[in-house]
Parts: structure tokens; sequence; C-alpha cells
């Protein structure tokens, strides 16, 4: 049975009722405004991790094709933490995370943590933003490490569209991939944000890879 689409002002209501469902979240801060699907999330948060929270629960909704980010932190608690607070744990986090390896470093300004270096892998770049994300006193973390070159090969189209096929969460009919290099652009149409995003980090597996276009759309019918 096919399912009717979605106005804007539904995904607006279903973004609304998921936020405040969310038990991470004050909802009361946060505005929701929707356009074609593309919903916008505004207002103060008192954390990174609900502004993090909030972003995440709105991507799970039903015929949300992007989430634009507008919030910002400013903490409700009497309690602060300093700047060289803020380094001291961000140091800590990332010398504990196992993931991480002793090539990246953070810099920050305020209570906004850049970080830089080099790794190996996607994932060791992911494991660093998360291993900081929900610090105390964490208000953004922008990542600007990059991967280490590596040679490209023939075959890597070819064994990035044979783990969309094996990928239970992706359906590899409606996606595109074409390589040039050690870049992959990926095209297409899904159903859903969260299959956008296990796209990708299929074509991040690769050992050839060290960029990816994502240009799949999500299209709710």
């Amino acid at each position: 049975m096919r399912t009717a689409a979605l106005s804007d002002l539904d995904v607006q209501t279903l973004v609304r009722d998921e936020i405040e469902w969310t038990p991470e979240v004050d909802a009361a801060g946060i505005g929701v405004a929707v356009e074609d699907g593309t919903v916008t999330l505004s207002g103060e948060v008192d954390s990174y991790t609900e502004r993090l929270a909030a972003m995440r629960a709105a991507e799970r909704v039903r015929g949300v094709r992007a989430v634009v980010d507008d919030m910002v932190v400013h903490p409700r608690s009497a309690l602060f933490t300093s700047e060289t607070d803020v380094a001291k744990e961000v140091d800590r986090a990332l010398a504990a995370a196992v993931n991480v390896p002793r090539t990246v470093k953070a810099e920050i300004i305020g209570h906004n943590v850049t970080l830089v270096g080099q790794v190996d892998w996607e994932f060791q770049r992911a494991a660093a933003k998360r291993a900081v994300e929900h610090l105390r006193g964490v208000y953004s973390v922008t990542s600007m490490i990059s991967l280490t070159p590596r040679a490209s090969a023939a075959d890597a189209e070819e064994r990035i569209r044979a783990a969309l096929m094996r990928s239970a969460a992706v359906d590899a009919d409606g996606i595109g991939v074409k390589v040039i290099g050690n870049k992959v652009t990926l095209t297409g149409v899904v159903g859903s944000s969260a299959e956008r995003r296990q796209a990708a980090k299929a074509a991040w597996s690769s050992p050839h890879v060290t960029e990816v276009d994502n240009r799949i759309v999500v299209r709710v019918a």
C-alpha cells in the first residue's frame, strides 16, 4: 500500500513530537522550520550533547530529507568550565580513545574544538569526533582531520558496489557509484537519511578511498 506524501506542516509536527519524545532534549528551547522536506532547527540548548540529540531526533523522522543546524549552545548551569579545563578534558579523551591515533590533535578556542592531524581510516576520524563531542564545556566540534594518501585501485568501484549489495540497510539498486582515483561519488535516490549515511559508510570502508562525495537524494513517497 502506497503511503501518502507528507506536507511540510506534517513533517514539522512529527519532528516537534520526536524532539519532545527525546529525553536528552529540552524541546521548549528549540524551533523547527520545514521547507521542501529540509528541517532547520534553531534556538538555544544547554550542551553540545543536547544539540546532537536534537539533530538525530529530526533525522529519524519520516519525510525529512535534510537537517540544518542553526542551534547555539548556551549552558543554563551556573557551573563554568574554562578554556583550560576544556583543553585538558579533550586531550585526556583523545588519549584514552583506542580508535584514535596519536597523530590527532585538538585546537580549542573558547569552547569550540577543532580536530587536526592525519589518520589512515575514516572510522578513526569519526572516533576522534565522538571522543570529544559529549565532554562538559564543549560547544562545537569541527573535524579538519585528513586521511593518509593511498594508491587507487582498479576494482574499487566494483568492491564498493558489492558492499552496498551486502548491506541490509541499503537498497543498492537505487544507488550509483563512480570512482575516479581515490574519490567516490554516490548518486541516486533513497528513502531515508539513515540509508544515505549507510551508503557513505560502505564507500568509506574501501582502503583506497580518501574522499566521498555523497550526492544521494532522500525522497519519501
